[in-house]
């Protein structure tokens, strides 16, 4: 996808003393906008340090199935409570972390590396054909998408979209099977892992220093928050909800909302294809929507809303 066209326009960096003389630097602003978001996602996908512990007692172990994990997991917690952290080294694997394959242990978001370059080059086709309407996450983990969604708005000087970010803040809900067949069996409600608290993305949108009032947080379930949000208009809605469920409330409540020329990305299309997937492919046929699906990497893939 191209970005928007802004010329050569150049940008007056500062001054610098050298030799006895003054030296004036200029660097485009398209360069120092590509250095700085290119250095927010690798540090939120922890590409930057190459975040690959895995901490006993951490986000890998918390709601393990089996024993071994169970017994790490516990021995860890127990650590952690006395400030001790156990983890053991595992060699890093680039093109993993590239198509968000892996599981970082201390970064911001898992969804690496390609995932968050569509983000910034929607953000862009946005801006650059003014698309109106906000940004929303829904199910955000740790922050990091949305966090990267503020950073790119801030690049583009813009201060007037919200950025939201809608999650129950304590994991995945139970399976109703009942009501929604293609989440029966799924146990992403026992990862605790996934579970992380309002308050901690919060502080992790503040030590980025991106926390403002136009960062709105809707802390519940979907199908308590989404279809009564004070959301007018949306330019990009980001789903990962993994279960059929959380997909098909969140796309029912929020894709009347989006604009024409606004982005839909699916988080889990590929990875959970029998859950995310079928929601969006049930609640494209029965609206007629045809636009084309792009797929991201294995999990993610997203389309561009016509007219």
């Amino acid at each position: 996808m191209a970005g928007p066209k802004f010329g050569c326009a150049r940008n007056r960096l500062g001054r610098l003393l050298a030799f006895g003389r003054v030296t004036t630097i200029d660097v485009s602003t398209d360069e120092l906008r590509g250095l700085y978001l290119d250095l927010v996602k690798r540090s939120l996908t922890g590409a930057l340090a190459e975040d690959n512990d895995s901490i006993l007692g951490g986000v890998r172990t918390q709601g393990a199935t089996t024993l071994k994990r169970r017994v790490a997991s516990s021995v860890g917690q127990l650590a952690s409570r006395f400030n001790f952290e156990i983890a053991y080294k595992k060699p890093y694997d680039a093109e993993l972390r590239e198509n968000g394959l892996d599981w970082p242990s201390r970064a911001e978001s898992m969804i690496g590396l390609r995932r968050m370059t569509n983000i910034q080059e929607c953000i862009a086709a946005i801006v650059a054909d003014e698309v109106p309407g906000d940004l929303i996450e829904t199910g955000v983990w740790r922050g990091g998408a949305c966090i990267f969604m503020k950073a790119n708005l801030r690049a583009w000087g813009d201060h007037t979209r919200k950025v939201w970010l809608a999650d129950s803040f304590q994991g995945l809900p139970k399976p109703n099977a009942t009501e929604f067949p293609a989440d029966a069996g799924d146990r992403l409600h026992t990862q605790t892992g996934l579970a992380v608290g309002a308050e901690q993305v919060r502080r992790n949108f503040e030590r980025y220093g991106l926390l403002d009032e136009n960062v709105e947080f809707l802390v519940g379930w979907f199908k308590d928050t989404l279809p009564t949000a004070p959301i007018e208009r949306l330019s990009l809605m980001r789903l990962d909800g993994d279960m059929y469920e959380s997909t098909i409330q969140a796309i029912e409540a929020l894709y009347p909302k989006l604009s024409p020329g606004g982005f839909c990305i699916i988080d889990d299309f590929g990875s959970h294809s029998s859950q995310a997937g079928q929601a969006v492919h049930d609640y494209r046929d029965q609206h007629g929507i045809t636009d084309e699906i792009v797929q991201i990497d294995p999990f993610g893939a997203y389309w561009r809303k016509s007219a």
